[in-house]
C-alpha cells in the first residue's frame, strides 16, 4: 500500500536546471569518447568512435543545441582519451560540423534516412581522416581497407545511438 502522506509532485510548470540543459549533451559525447579507454583487445579497429557518434547524434537531434566550435574542446578530450594525434579529432569534428551547417542550410527539410545518410559521410570521413593523420604523424602503412569494418559497424550502430539521444534529450527537457 503506497503510504498517504507521499504526494505526487507535479512536473508540470518547472524548468530543468541550467546545467542539465546544457551540460548533459557535453557529458555523453565525452562519456562516449571515454568508451575507447575500456580494455577490450582486438587485432583491427572494430570499436565503433562512440564519441563521434554521440556528437553526431546530438546535432543532427537538436541542431541549434551547439555552435559550429564545439567540435574544438570535444575532438581535443577524444584526442586525448583516445591516444591519436593531438588536433586530429579536434580538426575532423570540426570540419564535420561545418559540413554539416552547409548542409542544412541548403535543405528545408531532413527525413531519418537523410540524416543517417549525413552521418554516414561524416563517419567515413572522420575514420578515414583518422587514418591520414594517424600514417602521416608516423603510425605506420596503415591501409584503409583495415578500419572498413570499424566504418560498418559505426555506420549501423547509428540510428540506435540516436535513438539513445532523443531518451536522453527527453530526460534532459524535463523538469
Amino acid at each position: 500500500m503506497i503510504d498517504p502522506h507521499l504526494q505526487h509532485v507535479p512536473r508540470l510548470g518547472r524548468h530543468p536546471s541550467r546545467f542539465r540543459l546544457a551540460g548533459t549533451p557535453v557529458i555523453t559525447v565525452m562519456l562516449g569518447s571515454l568508451v575507447t579507454t575500456l580494455p577490450v583487445i582486438a587485432q583491427s579497429p572494430v570499436m565503433p568512435p562512440f564519441g563521434l557518434l554521440l556528437l553526431l547524434s546530438w546535432r543532427l537531434l537538436r541542431p541549434e543545441l551547439w555552435r559550429t566550435w564545439i567540435g574544438v574542446p570535444l575532438g581535443l578530450f577524444d584526442d586525448i582519451a583516445s591516444g591519436q594525434p593531438i588536433g586530429s579529432a579536434m580538426c575532423l569534428w570540426t570540419v564535420t560540423l561545418i559540413g554539416i551547417d552547409a548542409i542544412e542550410h541548403r535543405m528545408v527539410w531532413r527525413s531519418y534516412r537523410q540524416d543517417w545518410l549525413i552521418a554516414s559521410f561524416a563517419i567515413i570521413f572522420c575514420i578515414a581522416g583518422g587514418v591520414f593523420f594517424a600514417r602521416i604523424t608516423g603510425g605506420g602503412d596503415i591501409k584503409l581497407l583495415l578500419v572498413a569494418p570499424q566504418i560498418l559497424w559505426t555506420v549501423l550502430l547509428f540510428p540506435f545511438v540516436v535513438r539513445q539521444c532523443a531518451r536522453i534529450d527527453r530526460w534532459r527537457v524535463m523538469a
